[in-house]
This record gives structure tokens, sequence and C-alpha cells, in this order.
């Protein structure tokens, strides 16, 4: 944690919610390799049964295929390294998303009026929004329709904790 963190994290007063949201890959680095290999043998198995029969080239459109799931995969794994962080404090709540290259925007909410809009039920298109003040934001885009419900839950839960703690006493 940086300096600035951790001063912003202090002048926040209380922390009502903080969650880092990671969209989800079900797919191991180990299972990946396996998946590779085991590819990688099927390809060359239909690559040489037909060059054995005279269709040669077909070793080189194999190839071409395995190249092309390796780069997919690469490219599924690289967009996994984006996430997000919904933090609520006294002060506001903060939402903080971080792109598969590193860049980061930052919206900051006044948490007093904030509202938390979820369909339900939900279903795979159903998007989780928070609005307040007529500006409205889009999190977790890549969480499955029970995650996002989960987490309108957990939100919605926060604020009415923030709304009905003292101002001064603790959070339960």
């Amino acid at each position: 944690m940086s300096v600035d963190e951790t001063q912003n994290t202090r002048s926040a007063g209380r922390i009502f919610f903080d969650a880092v949201l990671h969209p989800y890959r079900s797919l191991s680095r180990s299972g990946f390799r396996l998946l590779m290999a085991a590819a990688a043998c099927m390809m060359l198995s239909i690559g040489f049964f037909f060059a054995l029969l005279g269709a040669w080239p077909v070793i080189g459109f194999c190839g071409v295929e395995f190249l092309l799931l390796y780069v997919m995969f690469q490219l599924n794994y690289r967009s996994a390294r984006g996430y997000e962080r919904v933090r609520l404090s006294d002060a506001s709540f903060d939402v903080q998303k971080i792109d598969p290259r590193g860049s980061e925007k930052n919206w900051r909410f006044e948490p007093t009026w904030l509202q938390v809009h979820m369909d339900n039920p939900p279903e795979h298109h159903s998007q989780l929004t928070v609005a307040s003040h007529g500006r409205r934001l889009t999190i977790g885009k890549f969480l499955t329709p029970e995650e996002r419900v989960e987490l309108a839950n957990a939100l919605r839960d926060a604020l009415h904790l923030r709304r009905t703690t003292p101002p001064g006493g603790a959070p339960t």
C-alpha cells in the first residue's frame, strides 16, 4: 500500500465495504499447459496421418490452428489482469477500475444518496449499476449474474449499515 492510499484510508473514516473484483478464469495455468500439450499431440497426430496419406500441407494448417488456440488463451489470460475495487466509507463510495494494461480510472460518489440497481431476477445481460445525483456507473460487468446479485445485496446491506450507524459508532 502506498503512502497516499494509507492517508486516504485514514481520512475516509469508517470502512463499511471494501472488495476487489477479479474476472473468473476456470482454467488454471497448469490446466492450460496440459490442454496445450494434449492439443499439440492431437494436432501432430492429425498432421502426420494426413502427411502419410500424401496431404502434407495439413501439417501447416494444424500448426496454425495450434498457434491460434495459444494466442486466444493468452489474450483471455491478459484480460483477466483487470480488476475493480469497490469501497464504501463514511465520506464516499469509490470505484477504481484497472484495465489489463494497468490504466486506472476512479469514480467517487456521495454515499448518502447512493442507489444500487440490479434486475430481479438477474439475466445474463443484467447490469449492476450504482447511481447518485444523476451520475450512473456499471460495476462488475465480468461477474456472473449470481455474483452480481450477491455484490448488489452486499452493497445494499453496507449502505443500510452506514445509514443506520450513528456517527462515531463502530460498524457491526
